[in-house]
């Protein structure tokens, strides 16, 4: 039974985190194809980071706000898409 609670949440967590790291990686994409880390500015003056300090920051930045998306969205379909996976096996 535990291997299967396991099982589940697992793919559970994986049904969030994949497809906000996808998510993640094309915002990264487009943002910075459009703006320059080193152009950033806060509270008036210079970021004072290294490009990849910036692009690290906003990836992390990207996915949590994806997987925290991603979160929602299975807690809110929580009654269709959670029975099938738990029979799953």
């Amino acid at each position: 039974m535990a291997d299967h609670d396991a099982s589940v949440w697992s793919r559970l967590l994986m049904a969030v985190a994949w497809p906000a790291f996808l998510a993640a990686c094309l915002l990264e994409l487009v943002v910075f194809a459009l703006v320059d880390p080193l152009e950033l500015s806060w509270a008036g003056g210079p970021l004072g980071w290294s490009r990849q300090a910036v692009y690290t920051a906003a990836f992390f930045a990207f996915w949590t706000v994806c997987a925290l998306s991603s979160g929602v969205a299975l807690w809110l379909a929580r009654g269709s898409v959670l029975r099938p996976l738990a029979t799953a096996e």
